[in-house]
């Protein structure tokens, strides 16, 4: 006969109810647990090519914005300072990363140079801030084969493919040419070169795709569809094309730099780069000893709906999607602040 056997009706009731209330409090845990981040990687502007070379230059107060590189394209050859002009920009500027298309080592990823031509440089670039992600983990990244790692990629620049077409030679299009160029190859490169087999997502929702990417990470290891996720998204401006149709609808700033929330503001700025973090549950963070840099406490996404256009925000709407990633952190507003 066992112990809680020979308990009264009324007190065996009783721990029925705290054991089915541990289970619901585990429950509704799960679904609001932090989320720890434990590795960064990053290629950005202004030589930060490491975690600690960006907070440099943050903390130095450094402007990145410069000239098109003339690697990229003849800027003179697309400048006019009238916005009008068919096939011109009246915009030369923008934050550029140094690191050359053409420096990447495909045998150390196991991919042959050949296949590498036909990559995207983005593929490229996603692969080298991943690994580096994992080794500021503390994490080897040859030692994570088989196991249920998410990857959640934000790409939606599709200048590469840009390239290949206005070079007009089908000769050039060879086996490598659609997964070299494809934004799901993106995330599922990493996830094959690595070995993972948790979800692998690239996802295009335009300038905030990074940050979908973190919401989408978050959920899925709160679901417990992976144990541990990348979480981040890389960009390259390789062609004038977006230059000169942003020129067209008057959204790039002409000095080049964004003023957010100011009178003066006159429109963004482009910019480059790649960044990746390393994510898992804060329980399993602290039961693997990881140094935590940072802990995701909630998100939230939705979509603007109806405004005063197709590029417009809502005001409305903003809001409320603030208001959902509080709620889903368990936090009032005042007691969020930025950096």
């Amino acid at each position: 006969m066992t112990e809680t056997s020979q308990l009264s009706p009324l007190k065996q009731a009783f721990l029925a109810l705290e054991e089915m209330q541990a289970k619901l409090d585990a429950l509704e845990y799960s679904r609001t647990e932090p989320i720890a981040v434990i590795g960064l990687g990053c290629r950005l502007p202004g030589g930060a090519d490491s975690p600690e070379q960006f907070w440099r230059l943050l903390c130095d107060g450094v402007d990145t914005v410069t000239e098109v590189p003339p690697g990229r394209w003849d800027v003179d050859a697309y400048y006019d300072p009238n916005p009008d002009a068919p096939g011109k920009t009246d915009v030369r500027l923008g934050a550029f990363i140094r690191q050359a298309a053409d420096q990447f080592d495909p045998q150390f990823f196991g991919i042959a140079p050949r296949e590498a031509m036909s990559m995207d440089t983005q593929q490229r670039l996603l692969l080298e801030v991943a690994w580096e992600a994992l080794e500021h983990a503390g994490i080897a990244p040859d030692q994570l084969s088989g196991r249920a790692t998410g990857v959640f990629v934000g790409v939606a620049a599709g200048d590469y493919a840009q390239l290949y077409m206005k070079a007009n030679d089908p000769t050039l299009l060879d086996a490598y040419y659609a997964s070299g160029i494809a934004h799901s190859i993106a995330s599922g490169r990493v996830s094959y070169i690595l070995g993972l087999q948790g979800p692998s997502i690239s996802v295009d929702t335009a300038c905030s795709s990074s940050l979908v990417t973190l919401h989408l990470a978050v959920q899925s290891l709160r679901a417990g569809e992976c144990r541990m996720a990348l979480a981040g998204g890389v960009n390259l401006i390789l062609s004038p094309e977006n230059y000169i149709a942003f020129s067209k609808y008057g959204m790039l700033a002409k000095d080049g730099r964004c003023k957010t929330f100011d009178a003066a503001a006159d429109g963004f700025a482009r910019g480059e780069g790649c960044g990746v973090v390393v994510l898992k549950r804060l329980s399993d963070a602290l039961a693997d000893g990881d140094r935590i840099l940072a802990v995701i406490r909630g998100s939230a996404a939705n979509q603007d709906g109806p405004s005063s256009g197709l590029t417009a925000p809502n005001g409305p709407a903003q809001q409320a999607v603030i208001r959902a990633a509080l709620a889903n952190a368990g936090l009032e507003p005042h007691q969020v602040s930025y950096i």
